[in-house]
């Protein structure tokens, strides 16, 4: 039997994401974990925003940020760029961090990040309490420890990536299965 419960975000788990914007002069990290794929092709995600957030503006004004994916050892990083405000503090120089010249967009990555993603804002929806950056993919940069050196294979499950649960962070855990393989043809 299952209780009703008031309307509410409990779409779990998530991933827990340090969103790099600015630029290498004036930049900053804000955690996110409303993020998302939305298209393949052309490919595109998203991140949603508090308009207070002191990100926001810098989001917008640029229509540009990275998004880097989070593991167990920037665990306390990720939580600490959530929970302070860049208006009050250097993140990069708090967390130990180290913020490294985009590729393809002017804001930094993070360096220790196994895998960062430069966006380009397309377009912004205002949807109450955050507003939707909807952005398409530049570039991915993928940490080069992570790729199979036999086989090209990027393992980003030997990354230790982080999610987020109702107020928890996780490791991610062990794999069960993967893409089809409850309709694969057995040898």
């Amino acid at each position: 039997m299952k209780q009703t419960w008031k309307p509410g975000t409990m779409i779990y788990p998530l991933p827990a994401v340090l969103v790099s914007c600015g630029n290498m002069e004036c930049s900053n990290l804000i955690t996110v974990a409303w993020t998302g794929t939305i298209c393949t092709d052309p490919a595109m995600c998203y991140i949603s925003v508090r308009p207070e957030r002191h990100s926001y503006s810098m989001i917008k004004d640029s229509m540009e940020f990275t998004i880097n994916l989070t593991t167990r050892d920037m665990a306390e990083a990720t939580d600490w760029c959530g929970v302070r405000s860049g208006r009050d503090y250097d993140k990069w120089s708090h967390t130990g961090l180290t913020p490294e010249q985009g590729v393809m967009v002017a804001c930094p990555h993070v360096s220790q990040s196994p895998l960062s993603i430069e966006c380009r804002v397309k377009e912004i929806m205002h949807l109450g309490s955050h507003d939707m950056f909807i952005a398409e993919v530049l570039d991915v940069l993928a940490d080069e420890s992570l790729i199979d050196p036999e086989t090209g294979a990027f393992r980003l499950d030997n990354a230790g990536l982080i999610g987020y649960s109702h107020g928890q962070y996780f490791e991610q855990g062990k794999p069960i299965g993967k893409f089809g393989w409850t309709v694969k043809k057995k040898k």
